[in-house]
């Protein structure tokens, strides 16, 4: 039996997780931006949290992490080498290292380049990888702390998951992201028909967290930088993918 996943809205555009095993009734939260919404769905579905896993350590991922602890002493799970720069740890790992929620086990994926020590989660048996600010849909973060070289190879990993995996990702940013993949990837007809879909969900206050990889796949140009149509659009044929990226990355940042 598979984890069921609810998306929790938070703050003006942040999205948390409850990851639930009805086999044996643990539950598990994915970031904590701010309690209030998640001690709700917590409440409407009858869960106990008895685990937060903690993508990495901006304020808007773990700032309402006391509040939710004081209702329900979950553990908390982060990155060893960012242990210093996260709430108290009862669980530190690293790349490679496995978590389990109820009977299903994760893999710890270390996707630095937003921050040094964000990781990702991914559970292959419910076909589901929470990656938070590092790939998001159609886009992915800005990248603070690391490399271009690295974030690209952080997302590169991903890129690697089976595409039917769900991408659960840390913020509502798709429709500046759609408009701006189409100035990169501009003959894309599954970008074009994409971001007519974001346009129309989000003019009904709808969200457009969760995805599936295959689409970004499809359509995030952070995942198309060896595409010979997004080269070629840059001028940038032939050219190293991460170098391409990098480039990709930088417009972003001043569009």
């Amino acid at each position: 039996m598979t984890l069921q996943i609810e998306t929790v809205p938070c703050l003006s555009d942040n999205y948390a997780y409850l990851a639930h095993d009805p086999e044996t009734g643990e539950t598990a939260v994915i970031d904590v931006p701010e309690a209030a919404p998640i001690l709700k769905a917590l409440g409407d579905k009858g869960w106990t949290a008895s685990l937060v896993l903690i993508t990495h350590h901006h304020a808007d991922h773990v700032q309402g992490l006391d509040e939710l602890l004081a209702r329900h002493p979950a553990k908390v799970v982060g990155h060893a080498a960012d242990a210093a720069r996260l709430p108290k740890l009862d669980l530190a790992l690293n790349d490679g290292d496995t978590v389990s929620i109820g009977n299903e086990t994760g893999k710890v994926i270390d996707v630095s380049g937003h921050t040094i020590g964000h990781i990702a989660f991914h559970f292959p048996q419910s076909a589901v990888a929470f990656t938070a600010d590092s790939l998001m849909a159609l886009g992915c973060g800005r990248v603070f702390e690391g490399t271009m070289p690295q974030m690209w190879e952080s997302l590169s990993k991903l890129a690697a998951l089976p595409p039917e995996t769900t991408i659960c990702s840390g913020h509502e940013y798709t429709q500046a992201n759609a408009r701006f993949a189409l100035t990169i990837d501009p003959d894309n007809s599954k970008l074009i028909s994409r971001a007519k879909e974001v346009e129309a969900a989000r003019d009904k206050g709808g969200p457009t967290v969760p995805s599936k990889l295959y689409e970004e796949l499809a359509t995030n140009p952070f995942l198309r930088a060896a595409d010979p149509a997004v080269q070629a659009h840059l001028g940038m044929t032939g050219a190293d993918p991460a170098e391409v990226f990098a480039e990709i990355r930088t417009r972003k940042d001043n569009f």
